[in-house]
């Protein structure tokens, strides 16, 4: 089982971010972390029997809240769940909100992989992101880093970016593969609407997706392959193995977290907006941070049902039943509940599995739903080859080149409808 635990706390919003976060004031931040708290002991108590091999906490910036704070959410999780031995925990980081001793405590307290912000290395590409930190302030939060001790550090950065050159991309590669972090993500810029970016790009995005060249500030469709070939050719020259869509890293440093979401390995979220995932039903919290915190912070909500010896016989049926037809207080009845079906299942199954360059197993594919391969996507799975989308050895499926260069339309050939 995974544990993911949202912070939407942030300085200041990025001009191209539509993650669930905002800068609010240190009341809300306080009543906020009770609120997660008494989320994650409920969740504790109805999983104390499920071994919790990745925590990941992401957000917002969830270096922005006060490490007292912090400090009480992991000692939550390190005393209340059952985490394995080897589990990988992982806190999101953006330069400039984390200092030495902040670092050392997130240490202390279990943590043992970081991953950094970085987005670009150029400083003109910083500022037109709105990033809230430069490139020097992004050099002393990585040293900070493995000061305290961490030797599994990761770095995102951005690709496609209004104006960017591949002189600009190669820059940001080799200011931070010279630091030598076990991990780097490289993410495509999605322009989503509700952002500044949207604003500001929209029309160019709407020639773009019809085929038009040469664009005023965003990177045409060739312009976006080219810089995506530079990334791959100039990470694998620096020993990174791309292990899916998005990610690089150095021999035995996957994402563990990640490959589980691409593996559907259950997870539950705490926080608002987060998403869980339990014997194929999904789910997810409130968006409003205030529903959130009234709900959680109320009398009879989870400290003291985990106070109470009645929840001892609640513990097992996470696996048998619908968590909010258990408790309405803790799922709220505005959740956003799926229960999957099979046919939704056997979907997921390929267009999540096929994100990893390693692909999916017919075997496996076969063991979890009692049937073949070719009695639900034969068809499907010819023609992508045919078309030099898909290969196929040794009954392992994945993606082409080509194939992870649309990977977006090749999975929608395998919805069912």
């Amino acid at each position: 089982m995974e544990l993911y635990i949202h912070i939407p706390f942030c300085m200041r919003k990025c001009r191209y971010c539509d993650f669930l976060s905002g800068s609010y004031e240190i009341e809300i931040r306080k009543k906020y972390t009770e609120a997660l708290i008494n989320e994650l002991l409920f969740y504790a108590t109805k999983c104390a029997d499920e071994k919790v091999d990745s925590v990941f906490i992401g957000g917002g910036t969830p270096t922005f809240l006060e490490t007292e704070l912090m400090k009480q959410i992991l000692t939550v999780v390190s005393s209340r769940f059952n985490l394995s031995d080897n589990v990988e925990y992982s806190i999101e980081c953006n330069p400039g909100t984390a200092n030495q001793s902040a670092m050392d405590m997130y240490y202390e307290m279990g943590i043992n992989r970081v991953s950094i912000g970085l987005q670009s290395a150029n400083e003109d590409e910083l500022q037109m992101l709105g990033r809230i930190h430069d490139l020097k302030a992004f050099l002393r939060t990585f040293e900070y880093a493995r000061r305290a001790g961490f030797d599994n550090i990761n770095v995102d950065i951005m690709t496609g970016l209004p104006k960017q050159t591949p002189m600009k991309l190669r820059n940001t590669l080799n200011t931070v593969t010279m630091l030598r972090p076990e991990h780097i993500s490289a993410y495509d810029l999605i322009i989503e609407p509700g952002t500044q970016f949207y604003d500001l790009y929209n029309d160019e995005l709407t020639k773009r997706q019809q085929g038009e060249k040469n664009l005023k500030s965003l990177p045409d469709e060739d312009m976006e392959l080219e810089l995506t070939r530079i990334t791959e050719n100039f990470l694998s020259s620096k020993g990174y193995i791309k292990y899916e869509v998005s990610n690089f890293a150095r021999q035995g440093f996957s994402s563990r977290h990640n490959i589980g979401y691409w593996d559907r390995v259950p997870y539950i979220g705490v926080g608002i907006g987060a998403a869980s995932l339990f014997n194929e039903t999904r789910w997810s919290n409130d968006r409003d941070i205030y529903s959130y915190i009234n709900r959680l912070n109320k009398p009879g909500s989870a400290v003291a049902l985990c106070d109470d010896p009645k929840i001892a016989t609640l513990k097992n049926r996470l696996r048998n039943e619908a968590p909010w037809e258990i408790d309405k207080d803790i799922i709220p009845e505005s959740a956003d509940i799926k229960h999957l079906s099979r046919k939704a299942a056997m979907e997921e199954f390929f267009f999540l599995g096929l994100r990893k360059v390693k692909g999916v197993r017919r075997s496996d594919f076969e063991n979890y739903f009692d049937t073949t391969v070719d009695a639900i996507y034969g068809n499907v799975i010819r023609k992508l080859q045919i078309e030099d989308l898909l290969t196929e050895k040794m009954g392992v499926i994945a993606l082409t080149e080509r194939g992870m260069d649309i990977s977006n339309l090749v999975f929608s050939e395998f919805l069912l409808d």
